[in-house]
């Protein structure tokens, strides 16, 4: 499996998102062979939607499946606890992600259900989601759910 083109996908909509003014944060949802099911952004400042993370908005694209097991997500941030929640719930076997350098996620967690958890450090994901936090902290902070009294 070619890592680097499954992440091109989730990273092409983390770019577009960060255009938009929004979260960049990528994510597709792909079959066991490689095949791309759904696409999907994090569009929580776009559709004033708290819950449109990118990881669910590439499941929902993806439509129903008979099952999660052999499916690859692949996203540009270490998922959060909401989009951890998803993960475990549907099973999903391999979680590919960009970076964790930003924000850590729970990969413990993920393992501990017995899904792969495979982090890339890639270079880029960690660049686009350095430059966002700098240069929009306040939709940052509300987007991991810290709030301005909790800093």
């Amino acid at each position: 499996m070619n890592y680097a083109s499954l992440l091109a996908v989730a990273f092409a909509e983390a770019q577009t998102g960060f255009a938009e003014g929004g979260v960049p944060v990528g994510a597709a949802l792909f079959d066991a062979e490689g095949k791309l099911l759904g696409r999907g952004r994090n569009r929580r400042v776009q559709d004033n939607d708290p819950a449109m993370h990118g990881e669910t908005d590439a499941f929902r694209k993806a439509g129903r499946q008979s099952g999660y097991r052999d499916k690859i997500l692949v996203t540009t941030l270490a998922p959060c606890w909401y989009c951890s929640g998803l993960i475990r719930q549907f099973n999903i076997g391999t979680v590919l992600v960009g970076e964790s350098v930003n924000f850590e996620g729970h990969p413990d967690w993920l393992k501990d259900a017995g899904i792969n958890v495979i982090d890339l450090h890639d270079a880029g994901c960690i660049a686009l989601m350095r430059r966002f936090i700098e240069q929009s902290p306040q939709i940052w902070f509300e987007d991991i759910g810290v709030c301005a009294l909790e800093r």
